[in-house]
């Protein structure tokens, strides 16, 4: 098993070309042997500081070395991309356009896999109908989300959740109490203000410079506005992507942004510096999602941290909803000549023992299969994350840059970052998407 940092040149020079396999039969690949090329985003791989691959921790890489020990003959080379969602997509489209790209993909489950539909293939073909029957979340990544539109990409894990992450010792000095978290975004930033005014910290830790965190923010509101659907709803033309609700929830992102309760370089942080700006303590909360579970707790304990869902504005239809959902899929290219045996690798990857160590590595999100092992979750972060989801009676929205198409997401991005700094209005930054998504929904 080969691991590599993707480069352009890497990209220039890679390729695999070749037609479409027969179905996968399930069995062992040691008679054929074979070479997989695997590009990864991070998703589901983890590397050390000097870029190797960190064997212990990363899934992607222990279960390559593990199918290949499994399978003689089998070479599996991973390359990992790189963090940015936007050069990682163009890179991939560049090589897929050359017919140079991987064999296996893996991106983000939704837009990112059903933008990339002339690339991949039809999992239906490849993989069993009784392993696929046994992962939740398959649909989202149908052609058009439709139950009958062709599989481009296998779901992996239960998926993440957006929520607000809060400092105990931060809150309890300014006089609220963590056990007693906020229930609307109003009382959010009336915490926010109340931490301003009797601390020397910032009510919010904000890393807004790629447009992320108003990613999450944007879907929780409009998601509280318009139920959990209303993306692929947007996405099927039901509702329209400058439905009002998007505005009143740009409207309450600006004023945040200009609100003084966050640190005051938010707009120029960088989603990498993130974590590290929040556990120096500076602040009481901060908005991500579940994959910093394990960061909270390295730097606060189980008893400093908590976490609960972005609440939705005052008044919502839809007061008691998450936001989130399918994060992972995992597709296999129409180009490659290795078809036949990438599904067997997905199909490996799919066996409940393996998601089983998945959960116990990264303790963010649980299993998709339907006989996941549930006390493999160990964080109570996570476990208190179910809890809560439990308690989600409105369901989970699917997130705005997990529907939409590839080109629409990364605007998305852009103009998130220019409302929270005021370069954009609200309008403007709505008006912005509806444009981009009918033209990118026009040329599928």
């Amino acid at each position: 098993m080969k691991t590599r940092k993707a480069t352009v040149a890497i990209i220039a020079t890679l390729g695999l070309v070749g037609s479409l396999a027969a179905c996968s039969t399930g069995e062992p690949a040691e008679e054929t042997g074979g070479e997989l090329l695997i590009w990864a985003t991070g998703i589901l791989g983890r590397t050390l500081e000097n870029g190797d691959p960190d064997l212990e921790n990363s899934f992607i890489d222990k279960m390559a070395v593990q199918f290949e020990e499994e399978n003689p003959g089998v070479d599996i080379t991973v390359v990992q991309q790189g963090g940015d969602i936007t050069s990682a997509a163009a890179q991939f489209q560049a090589a897929s356009i050359a017919g140079d790209g991987p064999d296996i993909r893996i991106q983000y489950a939704g837009g990112p896999t059903l933008s990339f539909a002339d690339f991949f293939t039809d999992l239906d073909e490849l993989i069993a109908p009784e392993v696929l029957d046994n992962l939740a979340g398959v649909n989202v990544n149908r052609a058009g989300y439709s139950p009958d539109g062709a599989l481009l990409g296998m779901p992996y894990g239960a998926g993440n959740l957006f929520t607000v992450f809060q400092n105990h010792e931060v809150l309890a000095e300014a006089g609220l109490d963590p056990a007693n978290p906020p229930t609307t975004w109003e009382e959010l930033i009336a915490n926010g203000q109340q931490v301003v005014d009797n601390t020397d910290k910032n009510g919010f830790w904000v890393a807004n410079l790629e447009g992320y965190v108003g990613a999450w923010m944007i879907s929780a509101l409009v998601g509280g506005e318009l139920g959990e659907s209303v993306f692929t709803q947007m996405y099927a033309g039901d509702i329209p992507v400058d439905d009002p609700a998007m505005v009143k929830a740009y409207e309450a992102f600006a004023e945040w942004g200009a609100s003084g309760l966050t640190n005051p370089d938010a707009g120029q942080v960088s989603n990498g510096e993130s974590t590290a700006g929040f556990v120096n303590g500076s602040s009481a909360y901060y908005l991500v999602g579940s994959w910093e579970n394990n960061n909270m707790l390295d730097a606060f304990g189980e008893e400093g941290v908590s976490s609960f869902f972005i609440p939705t504005l005052e008044g919502s239809a839809f007061p008691n909803i998450g936001a989130g959902g399918p994060e992972i899929a995992l597709s296999i290219t129409n180009y490659s000549d290795n078809q036949e045996l990438a599904a067997e690798f997905l199909t490996y990857l799919a066996q409940a023992e393996n998601q089983d160590v998945f959960v116990e590595l990264y303790q963010t999100q649980g299993s998709n299969h339907v006989d996941g092992d549930p006390s493999k979750i160990e964080s109570p972060l996570l476990r208190q994350q179910f809890e809560q989801l439990s308690a989600a009676t409105d369901g989970v929205t699917f997130a705005f840059d997990s529907v939409m198409p590839q080109a629409t997401i990364d605007l998305f991005y852009r103009v998130n970052a220019g409302v929270f700094i005021g370069s954009i209005t609200p309008e403007d930054a709505v008006a912005q998407l509806k444009a981009s998504y009918e033209s990118e929904i026009a040329n599928l």
